[in-house]
């Protein structure tokens, strides 16, 4: 019966590194006997899971770093300078149009969606839409809709953030205000409140909404200038309250006149 069993455990699974892991417990359980080798066998089959977790992890990882290089390749092709006179036989990739890049950055990127699992996939698919903007607009428009709604929140305010970007360019002004409001209220680590704000308030000085616009140039700049940090000293001003406070200054200058000091950050 013993024998048996074996034999059909062997079946099982023809892995290497289980057959080889059996194996020993195989040779251990038939010098051993009885409820030693039980307890062998529930031993073995706990340490079994313990070195196949382990694995999985560091093969986990490993593809993780591969997937990172991979995005990292396709990345510094989508941001190479565009030139008229590429440098010849320099081995790094060259373009002399927007457009030429663009259509290889997507060829790149596609190959790591196909690879690579989330967030991998859904990154390289946010880079896909954006370089597809110079290519075909309407398709780009439509995946960065569909992106908007993506499992992988930075992704999912990326993509947001460049369809309103779009549709601000196109001249849709009341649907770009509509999508950088939203994004303003998540607040998300790829797209602060601040950065959405200060579009928001761009596109309500495009509508001739000149008091809105001044409304929220203030608040980004007023909370700014009045932020602590952990250690309650002045938190620094970011480049999005910068832009705020010239825009304000230009835009509304006694409204401008109105906001709290800048305090110097301890962190400089």
């Amino acid at each position: 019966m013993a024998k048996y069993k074996k034999k059909e455990l062997r079946k099982l699974q023809h892995d290497r590194f289980r057959d080889t892991t059996l194996g020993f417990f195989d040779r251990l359980g038939d010098a051993l006997e009885g409820k030693g080798r039980t307890l062998l066998y529930g031993f073995g089959a706990v340490l079994l899971a313990a070195i196949l977790i382990i694995t999985f992890v560091k093969w986990r990882n490993r593809k993780a770093d591969e997937a990172k290089q991979a995005l990292g390749r396709a990345i510094t092709i989508a941001i190479t300078e565009v030139s008229a006179t590429p440098v010849v036989g320099s081995g790094e990739p060259s373009f002399n149009s927007e457009y030429e890049r663009a259509n290889r950055s997507i060829e790149e990127f596609e190959k790591v969606a196909a690879k690579y699992g989330d967030p991998y996939r859904a990154e390289a698919r946010y880079f896909i839409a954006a370089n597809r903007l110079l290519v075909d607009r309407p398709k780009a428009m439509t995946e960065l809709q569909d992106l908007s709604k993506s499992d992988v929140p930075e992704v999912a305010a990326l993509s947001k953030f460049a369809l309103a970007q779009a549709k601000e360019s196109d001249g849709k002004l009341d649907e770009a205000a509509q999508l950088y409001g939203d994004l303003a209220k998540q607040n998300s680590v790829s797209v602060s409140s601040e950065t959405a704000n200060l579009r928001l308030a761009k596109v309500y000085t495009k509508l001739g909404k000149k008091k809105e616009a001044s409304d929220v140039l203030f608040n980004i700049v007023d909370a700014s200038r009045k932020a602590k940090d952990d250690k309650n000293q002045p938190a620094p001003i970011s480049s999005a309250a910068r832009e705020a406070a010239t825009e304000l200054q230009k835009l509304d200058p006694d409204r401008y006149a109105k906001l709290p000091p800048e305090i110097p950050s301890l962190i400089g």
